[in-house]
């Protein structure tokens, strides 16, 4: 008999998704052959998706590093509204000079919704026929981040007050603070995307200060993967950013000063409270431990 067959098929599914099949009562119901195979397929499919511990999970935040660390040499990216040049240059791995020249975009680096950012050789006539008019319209922040990827804990007290060795200096811009007090809880990795920076746990509100003098250049969530983030230039060769925080404390454009406060620590866009750091040299993540004071 076909029901027969297709009980056999699915206790043989029931086995491959580690569960059992249950011996139950015959029931005196007429059904087809079509019905009795839409229960036992939906029975298996609830059965497997039932047990515990089998359902994958998608980490999008691994994707959205991965592409900051590996340049994006090919295609075109919409400008959307909250898109500074830097923040776009940071997600996907460019120097942002390299990125205004590749585009033809001079100081002050203004960007509009819909202008197109080309990361392949263009020919300046095709981007000038597609690139709109800029204008100097405040930006508008853009909302949308999704749990970040923590590297293995790897714990070590930091104090920003404990100075004790003098870090390496960046030209132009003078030695480098540790960004905020805590437990070191991730390390740079150089060999993954899945950590390019330094994740240091704290409290929830406690300071997070400018690890060196620059500009503000971006301020906002619309990064996949940093939450609150915000972007400082230091100069023609240097930004670090600060991400996770419970509240930003700077615009864009706004001068900030060596160990002036600039956000609250927080937990946006991750699991703990924790600040996310990094340092990167033309547009190349580097390990902030190389740069910052030895503790």
């Amino acid at each position: 008999m076909r029901v027969n067959k297709y009980i056999k098929v699915h206790r043989q599914l029931l086995k491959e998704c580690g569960l059992k099949a249950v011996q139950c009562r015959p029931l005196n119901l007429k059904l087809t052959t079509r019905t009795w195979l839409l229960l036992l397929l939906s029975s298996t499919l609830l059965g497997c998706a039932g047990n515990s511990g089998k359902t994958p999970v998608v980490d999008r935040s691994h994707a959205a590093r991965q592409s900051s660390v590996n340049p994006v040499t090919s295609g075109q990216y919409i400008v959307q509204r909250g898109d500074t040049l830097y923040s776009i240059a940071f997600r996907f791995g460019w120097d942002w000079k390299a990125l205004a020249a590749r585009n033809g975009i001079t100081a002050p680096y203004t960007i509009i919704p819909g202008q197109r950012i080309h990361f392949s050789n263009v020919p300046r006539a095709t981007m000038a026929a597609k690139t709109p008019v800029r204008t100097t319209a405040k930006k508008t922040v853009a909302v949308a981040p999704p749990k970040p990827v923590s590297a293995p804990k790897q714990e070590q007290r930091v104090t920003v007050s404990q100075q004790t060795s003098p870090p390496v200096s960046a030209a132009g811009q003078g030695k480098w603070l540790w960004p905020a007090t805590g437990t070191l809880v991730g390390l740079y990795s150089s060999n993954t995307s899945l950590n390019k920076g330094i994740d240091i746990a704290g409290k929830l509100g406690q300071p997070v200060i400018a690890t060196a003098a620059g500009s503000v250049v971006y301020a906002g969530s619309g990064l996949r993967g940093y939450g609150e983030l915000v972007i400082i230039k230091h100069n023609d060769t240097f930004i670090s950013a600060y991400g996770h925080n419970r509240r930003l404390l700077v615009n864009e454009g706004q001068q900030v000063k060596a160990g002036q406060q600039i956000a609250e620590m927080g937990s946006t866009g991750t699991d703990q409270v924790k600040l996310h750091f990094e340092i990167r040299r033309q547009g190349k993540p580097v390990d902030p431990l190389q740069y910052l004071p030895k503790q």
